[in-house]
């Protein structure tokens, strides 16, 4: 851990901050810091940024609700720069969006980036905005008894593919299974950072955890 007066402020007492989101890495947001708003953030663990056309301290969240709960802060290797690793309450941009970082200049088509975040906002859209002719839109419809019914049945397929050792298999059968599992969070209003935070708490790697408390 660096000493904070090792941090290296602008001209104008500034340090830029790159927010990302804790579970995704999604890039938020930048925004500027000075002494002060670091100091705030780390007493606080709310992210607090100067505004330099205000001229004053804001905490994220304040009056929109949208907050952001520190987990990290790291800086750059010159202590110039800083990346902070959020929690958030909500969309990250003002216009509403998730990220302010939305207007793409240039994509590699054949290296698009995907994540399970990004499938769980697709499989959301279609219980907000039901298609016709949409498969998920179809097991929306249909409600939880049939969203189950698909699991139970993509789950067999995954142990028939795993028993006879077949890679191709196993894992077409493990994606779809991993489909129909967002599909059901999705109709029960779970998101995937909540299944990444209860991971989080448990030793799932060496050692097995049963629920114990849930009536």
């Amino acid at each position: 851990m660096i000493e904070l007066e090792a941090l290296k402020y602008d001209k104008e007492g500034l340090i830029p901050c790159v927010v990302q989101d804790f579970y995704t890495n999604q890039v938020l947001t930048v925004a500027y810091m000075n002494q002060e708003s670091v100091a705030e953030t780390l007493k606080t663990k709310q992210m607090t940024f100067y505004s330099r056309s205000r001229q004053e301290l804001w905490r994220k969240g304040e009056t929109s609700g949208n907050t952001q709960e520190l987990v990290e802060l790291v800086a750059d290797c010159d202590q110039d720069a800083l990346v902070a690793k959020v929690i958030k309450a909500g969309p990250a941009c003002h216009t509403g969006s998730e990220s302010c970082f939305t207007a793409p200049l240039y994509q590699d088509e054949e290296k698009k980036a995907f994540s399970v975040a990004d499938l769980y906002q697709l499989v959301l859209d279609r219980k907000v905005n039901p298609q016709e002719k949409s498969y998920t839109s179809y097991l929306f419809a249909k409600g939880n008894e049939k969203i189950l019914k698909k699991i139970g049945e993509e789950s067999t397929e995954v142990v028939i593919g795993a028993m006879k050792e077949s890679k191709e298999e196993t894992t077409y059968e493990i994606a779809d299974l991993i489909y129909h599992l967002l599909v059901l969070m999705a109709n029960n209003e779970i998101v995937p950072a909540e299944i990444l935070e209860e991971l989080s708490k448990r030793q799932v790697v060496d050692k097995k955890v049963k629920q114990e408390t849930l009536q």
